[in-house]
């Protein structure tokens, strides 16, 4: 129930552990800028923290889902916050004043389990356990196009590149997929390696490589 700030240059802890949340902190995510924390709970609340004084921020607990939150990402300007939950449905909040922006994102037939932002705050990708993707208008909360199909178990993280252009997921099939967020168009053969479950996967700030996490093991790939 509590969430712990670190230095990377020392592992030391910084402050004290953030406390506010009444059950498991599942996931947590800073914004670009460094001064805030957001986390999302069993408790099925998005909180939004100060990293500098180690408090929350004068704002309630952000509430609309109805399930568990499992994952939560800040939009590069840091002016909104996206939230994925067990509740199937996708949320767009205000970082500044805690309102939901749009109505909930549904279509999701499963839990959502990863969240992000295109770089320019305009497209939002969710990956859920329904082994979907789906692309939606962070402006009017619509999707966008189809689903992207091509996972044959849950994708459990999701991400885009800093140019926009791409998408890249990774799902408990083992796979990594790398998609055109333009067409929704797979690139390339599917990623293949790890031989346990993902945990995670990212791309390089250059956009060159993909970095992804499993069962203990970090691969570093290069894009197709």
């Amino acid at each position: 129930m509590t969430i712990r700030l670190w230095d990377t240059q020392t592992g030391g802890q910084v402050d004290n552990p953030l406390q506010g949340h009444i059950s498991s902190v599942l996931t947590v995510a800073f914004c670009p800028d460094g001064r805030h924390i957001v986390s999302g709970t069993g408790d099925k609340t998005v909180q939004i923290w100060d990293a500098q004084i180690g408090g929350q921020v004068a704002l309630n607990p952000l509430q609309g889902h109805i399930s568990s939150v499992w994952s939560v990402a800040f939009s590069l300007d840091g002016r909104h916050i996206v939230s994925g939950s067990w509740d199937k449905t996708t949320q767009l909040w205000d970082a500044q004043t805690g309102d939901q922006v749009v109505n909930p994102m549904q279509g999701h037939t499963s839990s959502v389990l990863s969240v992000a932002f295109s770089p320019d705050g305009k497209h939002i990708v969710s990956g859920s356990w329904d082994s979907t993707i789906r692309i939606w208008d962070a402006q009017t909360g619509g999707q966008l196009g189809s689903p992207l199909q091509g996972h044959t178990s849950p994708v459990n993280s999701v991400a885009f590149s800093l140019d926009g252009r791409h998408i890249v997921t990774s799902s408990w099939d083992k796979t990594i997929r790398l998609w055109d967020a333009q067409t929704g168009g797979q690139v390339g053969n599917p990623l293949q390696g790890h031989t346990f479950l993902f945990s995670s996967v990212a791309f390089s700030p250059d956009g060159r490589h993909i970095l992804s996490g499993s069962g203990g093991i970090i691969r570093k790939l290069g894009k197709r």
